[in-house]
């Protein structure tokens, strides 16, 4: 199987994050379409999905917000509540293939 530039961008800049990483800190993953948004907090030790939020899960969606920037700050506020309650206070950020730009 040929790997696009785009996958093979994504492995490299997920390998340098797995070996520049700590072990007590989790992995922030952000996917993006053109309508929606996920995230995700990976714990790459145990190879986990610990937490996740979505613009597709109920109580995000019966909110009814039409722009995906207050979208995903929704998503960020909601993630962020949920690794609170879980007492996780350092990640490192996964750009993935997207360019991080502030």
């Amino acid at each position: 199987m040929k790997l696009t530039s785009s996958i093979k961008k994504k492995y490299r800049i997920r390998n340098k994050l797995k070996r520049v990483s700590s072990k007590e800190r989790y992995r922030l993953s952000v996917t993006r379409s053109s309508k929606n948004i996920s995230a995700q907090i990976i714990d790459d030790n145990n190879n986990i999905t610990v937490l996740s939020s979505s613009s597709k899960e109920k109580s995000i969606k019966s909110l009814n917000k039409k722009n995906k920037t207050e979208l995903s700050q929704i998503v960020a506020e909601n993630l962020a509540k949920k690794a609170i309650e879980k007492k996780i206070t350092k990640i490192y950020f996964d750009r993935g293939i997207y360019k991080y730009h502030g």
